[in-house]
């Protein structure tokens, strides 16, 4: 199976963004280590791939995937997507992420 341009130049794309998202990812916790909900994770990390209109990863609003779902793929990783440890988001708050994955309403069409 050969990958289109687009698809190599999406990769690529990923590969050069997800360091720069880490260090974001890790910077943007509060002083205790703690997200301020799922919300900000998904706005301060998620959205920078996510709310791309699949220019990188697929857009997630209106799919209402469930909060397990958003957490096997978040610590697996998938495709692009690398794993995201317990060391740059606690349990507690990708269950957050998760939930307010699953309630985001689907995009306006354009």
């Amino acid at each position: 199976m050969f990958l289109s341009i687009s698809k190599v130049k999406s990769v690529v794309a990923a590969a050069l963004v997800m360091p720069a998202a880490l260090t974001a990812f890790s910077a943007s916790a509060s002083g205790d280590g703690q997200w301020q909900g799922g919300e900000h994770v998904y706005q301060k990390v998620c959205g920078h791939c996510h709310e791309t209109k699949g220019e990188i990863g697929p857009v997630l609003a209106g799919r209402e995937l469930p909060p397990a779902y958003i957490s096997i793929i978040v610590r697996q990783g998938f495709r692009a997507m690398p794993a995201f440890p317990a060391s740059f988001i606690d349990d507690v708050s990708l269950q957050q992420v998760g939930e307010y994955i699953q309630q985001l309403p689907a995009p306006a069409q354009e």
